[in-house]
C-alpha cells in the first residue's frame, strides 16, 4: 500500500466509526488534526466530553511488534507512577487497532504548557524524571526497535540518502566524505557501550508542565535501544562544552535513581551528528507528502544540501575538539 495514498484515505467517515468500535465509545462528529508529519494524529471527543488523541502510525515505519514494544514501555512506566501517557486498552484487550491496513492507538488527551527551566532545581528535576524512566527501561529489551549506534543506524541512513538520489550531484562527494570521516571517527567510541530502552527523542518540547500535577513526558514514538546519555544531551540548550553546568545538574537528579557512566559523555557530540543524519532520513521519508512540501518547500534543493553539509562538517570539527580536549 502506498503511504501517501493510504494516509489520504483516513477521512472522518473511516476514523470515527473505527475508533468507536475499537474503544466502545460514541464520538462527537468533530475531528481536530494535529501537526505531525511522520504520523497522522487527530483529536477526538466522546459524547461524555472526554477528549482523546488517536495516532495512525506511518505504514512500513514500525512493525506491529515494534509499536507494541513502545506501548509496553509506556505501560510499565505508568505502573511505576511515572508521568507518561499509556495507550487506551481497546475492546479486544490490546492497545493496537487497525484501519484500512494502518495501525493506530488511542490516548487520553493531557494538556499542559512548556516547562520553563528557571532554576538549578528545575534541571535536577528533569534529570530525575529521565532517571526514573531509565530505571524502568533497564527491565526489558525491545528487539524490534531501532538500535542507536553508528553501525546500526547512521551508516545505513547515509547510504540510504545517497541511494535515493536525493542529493544533487555537485554535493554528493562532499556529503559522502563528511559521513565517511565521521563514521570512522565515532564508530569505535560505541564499542562496549551499555544499551537499554530509552525515550529516544527526549527534547524539552516533549516535556510539559501540568503545574499542580507535575511534569509529563510525551511522544515515545522514537523509543529505541541506545545509550542513556541520548536522553540527556537532547535537553541541553547547546553543545556539551558550553553546557557543563546544566549537564551536571541533570546528572545530579538522574543519579538519584540510576547509575550513570560518565565516560559515555564522550558520545554526546557524535550523537548530535547522528541526529542530523536521522533527521535528514526522517524528512526524506515524507518529502513528497503534500503537508511536508507546503511547510518545507526548500527541502532537497542544492542550497539546502550545501547548508546541511556545512553543518555536518562543523559538527565533525566539534567532535574532534571534544575528543582531543
Amino acid at each position: 500500500m502506498d503511504e501517501k495514498t493510504s494516509f489520504r484515505e483516513l477521512t472522518p467517515d473511516i476514523i470515527l466509526p473505527c475508533v468507536e468500535e475499537c474503544c466502545g465509545v460514541s464520538l462527537e462528529a468533530v475531528i481536530t488534526p494535529y501537526n505531525s508529519y511522520i504520523n497522522r494524529v487527530y483529536g477526538l471527543q466522546d459524547e461524555e466530553g472526554r477528549r482523546h488523541i488517536v495516532k495512525f502510525y506511518r505504514p512500513q515505519r514500525w512493525s506491529a511488534e515494534g509499536i507494541l514494544e513502545e506501548h509496553r514501555f509506556l505501560q510499565q512506566c505508568a505502573e511505576e507512577q511515572l508521568p507518561v501517557i499509556p495507550p487506551v486498552i481497546l475492546q479486544d484487550g490490546t492497545t493496537l487497532g487497525e484501519a484500512r491496513g494502518i495501525h493506530f492507538a488511542v490516548f487520553p488527551l493531557r494538556a499542559g504548557r512548556t516547562f520553563d527551566i528557571t532554576s538549578e532545581k528545575d534541571w535536577a528535576r528533569l534529570g530525575s524524571v529521565v532517571g526514573r524512566i531509565h530505571q524502568v527501561g533497564k527491565k526489558e529489551t525491545a528487539p524490534h526497535r531501532t538500535v542507536c549506534s553508528p553501525a546500526a543506524t547512521t551508516g545505513k541512513y547515509c547510504k540510504q540518502l545517497v541511494a535515493q538520489g536525493l542529493i544533487p550531484p555537485d554535493c554528493l562527494d562532499d556529503f559522502q566524505s563528511v559521513c565517511e570521516q565521521t563514521l570512522a571517527l565515532i564508530t569505535p567510541l560505541f564499542a562496549g557501550v551499555e544499551n537499554q530502552r530509552i525515550h529516544g527523542d527526549c527534547h524539552r518540547g516533549n516535556i510539559l508542565d501540568r503545574l499542580d500535577q507535575g511534569l509529563i513526558v510525551l511522544d515515545f514514538d522514537d523509543m529505541m535501544t541506545g545509550p542513556a546519555v541520548q536522553d540527556l544531551w537532547l535537553l541541553l540548550p547547546g553543545h556539551l562544552s558550553d553546557c557543563r553546568t546544566e549537564m551536571d545538574l541533570l546528572l545530579e537528579g538522574y543519579s538519584r535513581f540510576v547509575d550513570f557512566n560518565s565516560e559515555s559523555l564522550r558520545l554526546v557530540e557524535p550523537l548530535r551528528f547522528m541526529r542530523i543524519i536521522y533527521f535528514l532520513t526522517w524528512s526524506a521519508m515524507q518529502a513528497r507528502d503534500y503537508n511536508f512540501e507546503q511547510n518545507f518547500s526548500a527541502w532537497g534543493t542544492q542550497a539546502f544540501w550545501i547548508k546541511e553539509i556545512e553543518d555536518l562538517n562543523y559538527q565533525l570539527e566539534r567532535i574532534g575538539e571534544h575528543l582531543s580536549g
